[in-house]
């Protein structure tokens, strides 16, 4: 698995914007955060800098203004976020995991549950 490391709550947000518009600029990236949160834009420059520095995102310093972009695209990082729940919290085992999250608990809905039963089989 790779050693980048896990995103934080607030690093996710941004990722989930730069999943969408990326390559993009600290504003570009500013601007579509605050569709959904409300932050400064000092803190968003600041949050990629951290994130530039534990190597979650790039940095082209080639022009005036930052072109970030992430390390990872959004299908590594939910695998690896899955896989260390899974050793972190449910002793290695995919099937608690995946029990669990489609336990009673939670909404399924009947097409989830469809799609679920296709990609299952597709693994037999």
């Amino acid at each position: 698995m790779n050693n980048t490391p896990k995103p934080t709550k607030t690093e996710l947000a941004i990722l989930n914007v730069m999943w969408i518009i990326s390559p993009a600029t600290v504003r570009q990236i500013h601007e579509e955060l605050c569709v959904k949160t409300r932050t400064s834009y000092t803190t968003t420059l600041k949050m990629l800098q951290v994130m530039f520095q534990k190597g979650l995102v790039s940095r082209d310093s080639s022009q005036k203004a930052h072109i970030y972009s992430p390390a990872l695209s959004k299908q590594e990082t939910q695998a690896q976020i899955i896989d260390d729940l899974k050793t972190r919290l449910f002793g290695g085992s995919m099937s608690s995991l995946v029990m669990q999250a489609l336990g009673s608990n939670h909404q399924t809905s009947d097409d989830e549950i469809t799609k679920i039963k296709e990609f299952l089989n597709t693994l037999e």
